[in-house]
């Protein structure tokens, strides 16, 4: 019997004046999410995933420490609390990419991963860390320190790899050799450069080790900052690396596609990588 999964990944626009208080912010973008939510549940999917710091906007073009009100304990906090009644009552898998607060003045860009009976699995912490203009990352984030986590929920074996990450590889592999079966990508990223590496990356490391991937951008634009347009097209990419389903450039909007997990296994019966990589070769990566 064919292993069929159905994903969801939801796109959405700030849609409140950054200039409020953080709990607000929050407040405001959940409720946006909570009707892609309910669509998605009708829908029938049974694993679904968020933007990057899902319920703000991206801040990180500032330096302000306003923003750290955003930030939740997790799994303590009152948005994974509920997240997983919404898993719970929906079935679903749930991916919830939000700013932790592990301790003060210690935060993470982290991805709680919630399954289809409300169970907090776990989380994964942003490994990569960008500083450049526009991206000031470390003002907020300190880099992950819990490796490449796959986590076994109810309906497939999923990791999460955030936004950054995806221009390096050796996590992505990582990732494949951890079990994952889906890989998310929550992102935030403007038109430029990226763009073009958008549909280029995350292909190759779906075909390189034999997964699916799932990546998630913001449409809009954030004022005050303005750092350009965040350009959706968000999109699902199967094992071979073909783009299977993708989303508007400009619209919020729920996407779904039907993932065929044994695809894993006919496409790694024929591209034999985890049998013919070297890692006793690979020395120099550690340099």
């Amino acid at each position: 019997m064919a292993r069929i999964v159905k994903a969801g990944v939801i796109q959405l626009a700030n849609c409140i004046d950054t200039k409020e208080s953080c709990e607000k912010i929050s407040e405001a973008m959940i409720e946006a999410h909570l009707p892609y939510i309910e669509q998605a549940a009708k829908q029938g999917v049974q694993i679904l995933s968020f933007q990057e710091v899902f319920n703000g906007p991206y801040y990180c073009p500032s330096q302000d420490t306003k923003w750290y009100g955003l930030a939740e304990e997790i799994p303590n906090g009152p948005t994974v609390k509920l997240m997983q009644d919404l898993a719970r009552k929906n079935k679903m898998v749930i991916v919830v990419p939000m700013y932790e607060r592990e301790m003060a003045g210690v935060f993470y860009n982290t991805a709680a991963v919630i399954d289809a009976d409300g169970t907090y699995l776990g989380k994964y912490r942003k490994n990569h860390i960008p500083q450049v203009a526009g991206f000031w990352e470390k003002f907020f984030f300190k880099p992950g320190n819990l490796g490449y986590p796959v986590f076994q929920t109810r309906h497939a074996k999923v990791g999460v790899y955030i936004c950054y990450d995806r221009h390096f590889p050796e996590g992505a592999r990582a990732l494949g050799l951890n079990g994952a079966e889906i890989v998310f990508n929550p992102s935030a990223t403007v038109a430029g450069l990226s763009q073009y590496l958008w549909e280029l990356e995350q292909p190759a490391h779906a075909a390189a080790n034999g997964y699916f991937i799932a990546a998630i951008n913001r449409v809009g634009r954030e004022a005050p900052w303005n750092i350009g347009e965040f350009y959706g097209s968000s999109y699902f990419a199967n094992p071979r690396g073909k783009i299977v389903a993708q989303a508007s450039p400009t619209e919020n909007q729920l996407l779904t596609a039907e993932l065929d997990l044994d695809m894993i296994d006919e496409v790694r019966n024929l591209w034999q990588f985890y049998r013919d990589r070297r890692p006793e070769t690979y020395g120099d990566l550690m340099k």
